[in-house]
């Protein structure tokens, strides 16, 4: 299967598993917000659970994909409120925040938040309790002190720094940021089926780091209305970036590289990483 269509088929996947769990939910604002949270993702971490999972003989892991697109849509909630980076737009519509109202935004975060550890250790997630319990400790650990808030929490430091940093400590910073559940979602494939994690971490160590470049390069050459958010907020914040420190040109190289390198380390999984490959060549395409 083609990325593009893989990828489409595991966004409508997820986005039904969403539809179905919030449907059997009170309709309570709380709720509304947790589905609306999760809508118009492109579902790319999904994505990479689901296909890195069938690369190792997974068939079907659709929970463990809802798992992190819910963490990834918490941190989105979380990341978009007044005290962190105050965004009004997301995916193209109001942020959670701005629709209902800050304490709604918060509370929402949280579920979605729990909601992935629940979604990785339901039965559904694997036969094997010890696999499932794998499964959320890594998650765990992707997304918390030693993981994506420390990079948010050292991105917020930098914003109130003396000097902007240097590209070791954004390298640093992005791996935590951008680059745990990129990481997480990468790993979930050979976690399920007790196999070797290296290709994979290997991939996703240099795709994470792609990801963020791409994400700097489209906040200086975006349209807004394409990315359905605000562009050159970092230039207006005088924020230090892999652009500000490589330049457009250079950022742009190393973007490549990064997803050179990580095609590269998929070549022990042989043809049936094609659809991985493809992940790695859209996140330097992609527009929004």
């Amino acid at each position: 299967m083609r990325f593009e269509d893989g990828l489409a088929d595991a966004a409508a996947r997820i986005g039904a598993g969403f539809d179905a769990r919030f449907a059997a939910l009170p309709d309570l604002p709380l709720h509304r917000a947790m589905a609306y949270a999760c809508g118009g993702g492109k579902c790319l971490r999904g994505y990479l659970v689901m296909e890195g999972a069938r690369v190792h003989g997974i068939p079907d892991a659709l929970h463990p994909a809802m798992a992190i697109e819910a963490v990834h849509a918490y941190s989105l909630v979380h990341d978009d409120l007044p005290a962190m980076d105050d965004d009004d737009l997301r995916r193209g519509h109001p942020t959670v925040h701005c629709r209902w109202d800050e304490a709604t935004a918060i509370l929402a975060g949280d579920a979605l938040q729990t909601l992935g550890f629940e979604l990785c250790l339901s039965p559904e997630a694997h036969p094997d309790a010890g696999v499932r319990a794998d499964l959320a400790l890594s998650l765990a650990r992707a997304a918390g002190a030693e993981g994506m808030v420390m990079g948010q929490a050292l991105d917020i430091a930098a914003e109130a720094a003396d000097a902007p940093l240097d590209l070791d400590a954004i390298v640093a910073l992005q791996r935590g940021k951008t680059g745990a559940l990129i990481g997480w979602a990468a790993e979930a494939g050979p976690r399920l089926a007790g196999a070797d994690p290296a290709p994979m971490r290997a991939y996703a160590d240099a795709l994470g780091l792609a990801f963020q470049i791409a994400d700097d390069i489209l906040d200086v050459e975006g349209d807004a209305d394409a990315m359905g958010k605000a562009v050159g907020k970092d230039e207006g914040r005088n924020k230090a970036t892999f652009v500000s420190l490589l330049g457009l040109d250079g950022a742009k190289a190393r973007a490549t590289s990064l997803v050179d390198d990580a095609c590269d380390a998929l070549s022990p999984l042989g043809p049936e990483a094609q659809g991985l490959i493809g992940a790695a060549r859209f996140v330097i395409a992609r527009r929004t």
